[in-house]
């Protein structure tokens, strides 16, 4: 089906050796991989039924009851400490997202303060951000979501009484605002201002596509992802900040998410600095089985792919490892 042009059709995958690779950026600070190869022992699908430059809707494609729903992840820098300017941030990846036709964005670990310990320090200080008032220092975003019908994932430093949470809130295509989910896994670096979550998962529904959230070290307990998958999750959903040195865990963990449990990863992968240290970008959107569909490297910008629900069954009915798991 030809795109009516309502949104950019995404780029058209080709053959590639049996080695992942990344292909260069696109004009607009995308990256698009290209195909895994077929494996002798795994014969693939044809996936020439779920063209991805056909129009895309948000239920799926017309005349066919495949569920579709383009996803992106963004990255940016943002200003550490600064809220406001963050939530601007936000805003304007989410209208830029929006433009692409995307329903879904998931931003990076502590977007709106950015991923900082002095920011961390200022957060407990200034007693902001608050849960009680999220809707008020988020009404930007919310307007930039009701104007694009898209649904934001966006972390946060937040406070709950007297603890401090690293939490994703949500943010709806009506503009609504909930903090539904915290970090369960908090790094010993940081459980000097975090408390862990509580250990249950948590399952979104995003127009019939049911989306499982993390942050960073959630993901790399397979356990985690496990759990989400348990609950019906079939995104992954990932706010990530990989400093300089520790980005093997995007390398492998993410991937293998992806593989041990059939479901896409959306990961958004934080830019900028924690003290001295460079955070490393590299958001992607990996599909079910950990092959990349679209990634960043260290620019700014939007990873944009589309989640196939129709794809995903094929997956599952070939690798299996999520409904075989024992207990």
């Amino acid at each position: 089906m030809p795109s009516s042009g309502r949104w950019p059709p995404l780029a058209t995958p080709t053959a590639r050796s049996s080695s992942a690779s990344r292909s260069s950026s696109s004009s607009d600070g995308r990256t698009v991989t290209s195909e895994p190869p077929t494996r002798q022992f795994c014969p693939a699908p044809d996936r020439s039924r779920y063209p991805v430059d056909a129009e895309v809707t948000s239920r799926g494609f017309e005349g066919d009851g495949s569920a579709v729903l383009r996803v992106a992840t963004g990255q940016a820098v943002p200003v550490n400490g600064d809220l406001a300017a963050n939530v601007a941030l936000a805003a304007g990846l989410t209208r830029d997202a929006g433009e692409r036709g995307v329903r879904l964005l998931v931003l990076p670990e502590a977007f709106l303060t950015g991923y900082d310990w002095d920011a961390f320090d200022q957060v407990r200080a200034s007693g902001r951000p608050r849960v009680e008032v999220l809707d008020e220092l988020l009404a930007p975003l919310g307007r930039a979501a009701r104007e694009v019908s898209c649904t934001v994932l966006v972390s946060t430093p937040l406070l709950r009484g007297d603890r401090m949470r690293l939490s994703t809130v949500v943010v709806r295509p009506d503009g609504s605002v909930e903090a539904a989910y915290d970090k369960q896994h908090v790094d010993r670096l940081e459980t000097g201002w975090f408390t862990p979550g509580p250990h249950r998962p948590c399952v979104l529904d995003v127009e019939g596509v049911r989306v499982g959230l993390a942050i960073c070290y959630d993901s790399r307990f397979p356990e985690h992802a496990a759990a989400a998958a348990a609950a019906g999750a079939e995104v992954y959903a990932v706010s990530t900040a990989y400093l300089e040195g520790s980005t093997r865990g995007r390398e492998v963990s993410l991937p293998a998410r992806a593989l041990d449990n059939g479901m896409y990863v959306v990961a958004g992968a934080a830019l900028g600095r924690c003290g001295d240290r460079p955070i490393t970008g590299g958001s992607c959107v990996l599909d079910p089985e950990g092959h990349e569909l679209a990634a960043l490297g260290t620019e700014p910008g939007l990873a944009v792919a589309d989640v196939d629900l129709a794809w995903l069954a094929d997956v599952r009915a070939r690798q299996t490892m999520h409904a075989d798991r024992l207990g």
